[in-house]
């Protein structure tokens, strides 16, 4: 068992407001806790994990190249791998979340891209 307490949990902030928490998970799969304030969007990205975002508060749309879906309380998304997309926060509040990767992933996603 590998336990990992939420308010010990490694943290990075890609801008400011945009929130990541890692959370337990392994090579095999991980999952990521995200807050993002309104307006706030990922800049358009692709990755080799598939990746399903559950939306828990607030409101998110995310783009591809041919579509867009927002997502509202409790909705979910599945995302293939090397599918490129963005996630913006299209609501007036605070949207929280959790993404699901597969395989795991660390936030060196972030940190190494230029």
């Amino acid at each position: 068992m590998h336990p990992v307490s939420f308010d010990a949990a490694e943290t990075y902030e890609p801008d400011e407001g945009w929130r990541r928490v890692s959370l337990a998970g392994s090579e095999a799969f991980s999952f990521e806790w995200f807050e993002k304030p309104p307006g706030h969007s990922s800049p358009m990205h692709d990755h080799a994990n598939e990746q399903v975002c559950l939306v828990l508060s607030g409101e998110l749309t995310v783009y591809t190249a041919n579509d867009a879906v927002t997502l509202t309380q409790y909705d979910s998304v599945h995302l293939a791998p090397w599918e490129p997309h963005r996630v913006e926060n299209t609501g007036d509040e605070r949207a929280v979340g959790v993404d699901a990767f597969a395989p795991g992933r660390s936030f060196d996603f972030w940190t190494d891209r230029e």
